[in-house]
């Protein structure tokens, strides 16, 4: 097992929580303590971001090239580690191995094409109306960049944001959730001894509201990545409004998934499984409202049920296993009362509807698939987060794009279709912003992620992404002879 640190990084020392404080990191398969880890406070971000200031004017000042050079070495740092961090990523989210594993490596996809594109952030030169005048406009970095990101994905979540500020020329102070601490110190470590000077990347772990607010009133810090719910995407537009602190806000979804008659039911039903219950349906693009045609709705349904009741769930840490527990038992016991509520209210479960009766501890909950939903229902209208199938029947193209926009949430929204005008009215139609047509992974570092209505502000990843870690400043030059 290689040294790695679990501790926070401020200014390139691996410090404990300035207040002493620490939390017992649980382990959600097992509900044992893995370890304390620091926990601190206003404290620890009020000296991480001074930290990151000091150190933006020098590492802004870099050429693209020398800091690329500092983000291919913590790549290629990642991939020698790799095996060890997956299953510290495994054991603190609950995922399986492979997952994990799968995460990391693309991790180290996203830190390549950022280093990458940096050097491509070209600008523009105007043509002016008069010839004695010059028009420029050219990309600098923001300045110290906060990021608050979630449990579900916390390689993913982390190396989107990081890696493209680093690249820009910002300087991190990056909040990970206090469930998944280790993977984001992880990934600083991979920075801090890739030569990342001190100050560049700082990780904290402590309080959630105290570190928001330190990062929202300090003027110093430009811009806050966030990832989580919409309720708290909310204040912090709140909070951003006192010092115009620009936020990008990836936030919850409802992803609706379109099945038309046209496809290859037994192969489209087996994909919808794998996708659903991935990281236990953790996965806020992951297809949840299956709308499927009423000539195969028979089908698909008996299909998806009967591969959901032969799921492997158990330990992400053995090979095996196909979905893994829910983070806590609040996200387990939130999931439970959907589906109760659902019942109770007419619904009809096909497989699962409870917890595993041969498993007493961890935080699992079987997957379910569901139908006879109302839209009045919670379970139908609010964003699942775990490994639950809601199934309706429709019977029009017109009808169903209805359906799947009745949301206040717009971020991926997934078609299963072999006709051309089909997938041509339905991806224009949708109002979300990503669509997976024939595809069910809208994720790459080379494309923009984000989405629209209350699903979020901004983008991550992309050429778009990477400009959101900068300013265009306009230079005007006049007396040109």
């Amino acid at each position: 097992m290689s040294a790695f640190m679990f501790k926070q990084l401020i200014n390139g020392e691996w410090v404990d929580a300035g207040n002493g404080g620490t939390w017992p990191l649980l382990n959600p398969a097992t509900e044992q303590v893995l370890l304390d880890i620091p926990f601190g406070n206003g404290g620890d971000a009020r000296a991480a971001v001074d930290a990151a200031a000091a150190a933006f004017p020098e590492w802004s000042r870099k050429t693209p090239y020398q800091r690329a050079e500092v983000l291919m070495k913590a790549a290629d740092w990642i991939l020698a580690h790799v095996d060890e961090m997956a299953v510290i990523t495994t054991e603190e989210s609950g995922k399986p191995i492979g997952e994990s594993l799968a995460e990391w490596r693309s991790a180290a996809n996203y830190i390549i094409w950022n280093a990458e594109e940096a050097k491509r952030a070209y600008g523009r030169t105007i043509p002016a109306r008069v010839a004695t005048r010059r028009i420029m406009v050219v990309q600098q970095p923001l300045g110290v960049i906060g990021t608050i990101t979630a449990w579900n994905f916390p390689v993913y979540n982390v190396v989107r944001c990081w890696s493209a500020a680093l690249a820009a020329g910002c300087t991190v102070v990056g909040r990970p959730s206090e469930y998944t601490p280790r993977s984001a110190m992880m990934m600083a470590q991979a920075f801090h001894e890739s030569g990342a000077p001190a100050g560049v990347i700082n990780c904290i772990n402590g309080d959630p509201a105290e570190m928001a607010q330190v990062m929202l009133k300090d003027a110093r810090v430009r811009k806050i990545s966030f990832t989580g719910s919409t309720r708290v995407g909310k204040l912090l537009m709140d909070g951003a409004s006192q010092t115009i602190t620009k936020l990008a806000l990836e936030l919850g979804g409802n992803a609706p998934c379109v099945i038309f008659p046209d496809v290859n039911v037994e192969e489209v039903a087996k994909q919808s499984v794998a996708w659903k219950y991935r990281n236990a349906g953790q996965v806020c693009v992951a297809p949840q409202r299956f709308y499927v045609h009423s000539k195969i709705a028979d089908e698909f349904t008996d299909r998806v049920a009967k591969a959901s009741r032969n799921l492997r769930v158990g330990n992400g840490l053995i090979k095996s296993t196909e979905t893994g527990p829910l983070i806590n038992a609040v996200q387990r016991d939130r999931v439970e009362a959907l589906v109760t509520e659902a019942v109770a209210a007419g619904a009809t479960t096909l497989s699962g509807g409870s917890r595993p009766c041969d498993m007493p501890a961890g935080y699992f909950y079987s997957p379910t698939v569901v139908t006879g939903l109302k839209d009045s229902m919670r379970l139908y209208t609010e964003e699942i987060f775990g490994p639950v199938m809601p199934i309706v029947t429709f019977d029009d193209t017109d009808q169903v794009l209805a359906m799947a926009n009745a949301t206040p949430y717009g971020l991926a929204a997934f078609v299963q279709t072999n006709d051309l005008n089909t997938s041509v009215r339905m991806y224009e139609g949708l109002e979300f912003g990503m669509v997976c047509v024939n595809d069910w992974l809208p994720a790459t570092p080379e494309a923009p992620f984000g989405g629209v209505k209350q699903s979020g502000l901004g983008r991550e990843c992309g050429l778009e992404g990477l400009e959101e870690y900068m300013e265009s400043k306009t230079v005007f030059i006049g007396g040109v002879s």
